[in-house]
């Protein structure tokens, strides 16, 4: 009985399924990149990701339990050597699958399993990342300094113009509110000689 055996069994004996597992292990530090279905790279991430962990602690132990997964003398000195070189910083996750669509026999899904680190294409691509800002009602936001520079100088401008334009006419109602202030006066002044 299975009783909570929650791993995919592959439709394969377990000494099958290990040496499968072992085999496809090998030829992933071989090659850096296999093609594979979907379900047999998901089980190979769970069986290759802790050997890479100890492969980071170079001790005689480490090699000798290594040795007993992958059974490759040339697997283990890939993996204690080149890879780990690489990978030696990172503190998990060091295989990626990028699923590639669906065989055309059984219609299985397919996908690619690589190691992170030596996909020069991903590493070129990724770039730092940028600072977001939140967009807002009061204006396009935040402008480039020579863009920034340009709108300054212009507002700069219209506003000295506006200035220009305002001045006359506030002298021209100053004027009219102390006309309109003295008329005022004069008819308080009439009122009261009236009484």
């Amino acid at each position: 009985m299975r009783h909570g055996k929650k791993f995919n069994h592959l439709g394969r004996t377990a000494s099958h399924r290990k040496a499968m597992l072992s085999n496809m292990a090998k030829s992933l530090l071989e090659h850096k990149r296999i093609s594979t279905t979907l379900a047999k790279a998901k089980e190979l991430r769970k069986y290759v990701e802790p050997l890479i962990t100890k492969a980071k602690d170079d001790t005689t132990h480490n090699r000798r339990i290594t040795f007993s997964y992958l059974r490759n003398k040339e697997a283990i000195k890939l993996l204690f050597g080149e890879v780990i070189e690489k990978v030696g910083g990172r503190p998990g996750g060091y295989t990626r699958i990028i699923k590639t669509g669906f065989r055309l026999g059984d219609n299985a899904e397919m996908c690619i399993i690589e190691l992170v680190d030596f996909n020069e294409l991903m590493l070129k691509e990724e770039k730092p990342a940028k600072k977001s800002s939140r967009r807002s009602r009061r204006g396009t936001g935040k402008a480039t300094s020579e863009e920034g520079a340009a709108t300054e100088e212009v507002a700069g401008e219209a506003k000295e113009s506006a200035k220009a334009e305002k001045a006359p006419e506030e002298e021209a109602s100053a004027d009219a509110s102390d006309v309109v202030s003295e008329d005022k006066a004069e008819n308080k002044d009439e009122d009261k000689k009236a009484e």
